[in-house]
């Protein structure tokens, strides 16, 4: 069993918020028009998503392709 972490009331210093834009991989599920590539990924990030996909019931490359289509969205309002 994992212990427990023990918060503490002492200043951390100067902090920085992150907005994190990822979605959670349940929400990683929809349609659109696709382009065929080619890409080679680490075995365990191709596992990760086999995993979550099985658990949302959806395929582990409409995941994948949600990532970067957020990924993009993100990067594209910037520039």
């Amino acid at each position: 069993m994992k212990s427990r972490i023990k918060y503490t009331d002492e200043p951390m210093g100067k902090l920085r918020i992150v907005k994190d834009f990822l979605p959670s991989p349940d929400q990683l599920v929809l349609k659109e028009d696709k382009v065929k590539v080619t890409i080679s990924l680490s075995k365990a990030s191709v596992d990760f998503f086999k995993k979550e996909a099985e658990k949302n019931r959806t395929s582990y490359q409409k995941m994948i392709r949600r990532v970067i289509d957020f990924y993009t969205s993100q990067y594209q309002k910037r520039a």
